[in-house]
């Protein structure tokens, strides 16, 4: 949480806006201001923009009472790949043997379920309790991957063979 308020606290307001400016950092579900204020960013926008941990943001409040959030200061990131697991309740993907919670609205997007195969993007510096999820592989198609590669080709459905006969023309055709 410090650290999130030290990094809010540095960034510089640009540009005029009307209504009422805040910048701070993405701490996974909120952005958290230098003075330790939480607002609550829509699930969904956290989602679809893909925000991590430790990225800055700026809300306007406008005159007439809209919250407008927009990623300022994304951090460098690293992706990693790791299995979706459902623990206390929350929905997380466990990765080089740590738990990253996600976002049920990205779970819900991607139409995940538990032991879907997902990547997910992470602070690259830093260390980080949230993933955003990059990608999900449902655990089925992975299951018929691994499926094939242990059958190897001799073992995979025979692909019928068609013969073909030259025409008098040189085109081809089938017998």
């Amino acid at each position: 949480r410090e650290r999130h308020m030290t990094r809010a606290g540095s960034f510089m307001s640009a540009g005029a806006a009307t209504g009422r400016v805040i910048e701070g950092v993405f701490d996974g579900q909120n952005m958290l201001d230098a003075a330790g204020q939480t607002y609550p960013v829509p699930a969904n926008y956290a989602s679809k923009s893909k925000l991590v941990e430790g990225d800055g943001m700026k809300l306007t409040i406008t005159d007439e009472g809209k919250f407008i959030y927009k990623q300022i200061a994304p951090v460098e990131r690293r992706t990693m790949v790791g299995v979706l697991i459902q623990e206390d309740g929350q929905y997380k993907v466990l990765a080089e043997g740590k738990a990253y919670r996600l976002l049920l609205a990205s779970v819900t997007f991607y139409r995940a379920e538990v032991g879907d195969q997902v990547t997910i993007i992470i602070p690259k510096s830093e260390t980080a309790a949230w993933g955003a999820v990059e990608a999900v592989i449902p655990r089925h198609l992975m299951e018929a991957a691994a499926k094939a590669i242990v059958l190897g080709e001799e073992e995979a459905p025979a692909k019928k063979s068609v013969r073909k006969k030259k025409t008098d023309d040189g085109e081809m055709s089938p017998t």
